[in-house]
């Protein structure tokens, strides 16, 4: 049976991340408190926002962006959204 963590997004207990996203102590602390499907999803929307917005991840400005995107999708707050974006099942 895989472990399970109780996941800040969906606040219930869920599959967890088999080994740290992120090296650091960020990395453990997303494994410890994200599920693996917030962590899916969240991987999709960074890759939408990444190419609409035309990001550079060398640039650390971008990298800050993303940084504070991934903690508001993982708090249920507003994040920003690809522009134009309509998911395949709309």
């Amino acid at each position: 049976m895989a472990q399970t963590v109780f996941c800040r997004k969906y606040q219930q207990e869920l599959e967890a991340l088999a080994f740290p996203p992120l090296p650091g102590a960020k990395g453990q602390e997303i494994q410890q408190t994200v599920s693996r499907r917030a962590w899916e999803e969240w991987q999709a929307l960074q890759t939408r926002l990444i190419n609409e917005k035309h990001l550079n991840m060398l640039d650390p400005q971008a990298r800050e962006y993303l940084t504070t995107q991934m903690n508001r999708f993982f708090d249920n707050q507003e994040t920003d959204h690809a522009e134009g974006y309509v998911p395949p099942d709309q």
